[in-house]
């Protein structure tokens, strides 16, 4: 709604044009049917800057509370990202600082009061002179009347530790009546809860089971066999390395016989031979391919 006042009326006969105007408007997370309102929570707190110094882009998030009861989707955004600057220019005199934090609660639970908010040096200067930054911001902030406010409460009590050591987990913190309130008189909410991230949790390497034993490698004499085992899942954010994927053992399937063992020689010396010979401008002549030709019968 919107108003205007009425200065001066010059002709009695002519009516005034009116003076409130109207607009509907819907709160964040509404739709005009409500059978199909996506009901959505508050912004987490914003993440840290990207960049240490100069611009860079931090990130929110917000999940679902209530999905719209006629089965249609939610298409309001879960994320939001914007542009940040935590120093202006990057030299060195600059004295690096984090990205400011978020207003503190009202001082004053009803009329005028104070919130504040703080960031914290992260490196002072090169040049070794000292920071000349602000630390620290005032801002007034106005609550409602005292007398108008049904219940008096407490300030908000300090986030709790996040849920989990790693990874997303959730927060909480609380406040409490200051007065006794009639029944049903005070409707404001006593506990707050929302997401917390920390560092990703570090994922160790997992391998599958090992494989069969090979066969041996050689047909006699004394070898080796191998078995693997495949990398499932490479390790993540500082886990544990991958063990050894192959193993060896040795083998030994049984004694060679002295004719295998001239007959192996001998074809590991064929080349050499070879070589020897086109070096002379020998004929080639193929190698005795070690059969046997049976002997010819006696004539009858």
């Amino acid at each position: 709604m919107r108003q205007r006042m009425l200065k001066a009326q010059l002709d009695l006969s002519v009516p005034c044009p009116h003076t409130q105007d109207f607009e509907p408007c819907m709160g964040p997370g509404c739709l005009d049917d409500d059978t199909a309102t996506c009901m959505m929570s508050e912004w987490i707190s914003w993440s840290p800057c990207s960049k240490s110094c100069g611009m860079g882009m931090r990130s929110r998030e917000r999940y679902i509370q209530k999905y719209p009861e006629d089965g249609s989707v939610c298409t309001l955004p879960t994320q939001g990202s914007e542009k940040c600057v935590v120093n202006d220019e990057c030299s060195s005199n600059t004295c690096f600082v984090t990205e400011w934090g978020e207003w503190g609660e009202c001082s004053a639970s009803c009329g005028l009061g104070t919130k504040s908010r703080h960031r914290v040096v992260k490196m002072h200067p090169s040049d070794g002179s000292m920071c000349k930054v602000d630390t620290i911001q005032l801002e007034e902030c106005g609550m409602p009347d005292c007398q108008t406010i049904p219940c008096m409460l407490t300030l908000w009590s300090d986030w709790s530790d996040c849920s989990v050591t790693c990874g997303i987990g959730m927060r909480a913190r609380r406040r409490m009546l200051k007065t006794p309130a009639e029944v049903g008189a005070c409707n404001e909410e006593l506990e707050q809860v929302e997401k917390c991230m920390l560092p990703e949790c570090p994922t160790d390497c997992m391998v599958s089971e090992w494989s069969e034993w090979s066969e041996c490698n050689k047909s006699c004499g004394r070898g080796h066999m191998i078995r693997t085992r495949m990398v499932k899942l490479e390790p993540q954010f500082g886990g544990a390395s991958c063990p050894e994927t192959i193993q060896r053992k040795k083998c030994k399937v049984r004694k060679c016989s002295r004719r295998q063992g001239d007959e192996k020689r001998r074809r590991k010396e064929a080349p050499e031979r070879q070589r020897i010979k086109e070096m002379r401008g020998e004929p080639r002549i193929p190698e005795h391919t070690g059969i046997q030709v049976p002997e010819e019968a006696s004539w009858s």
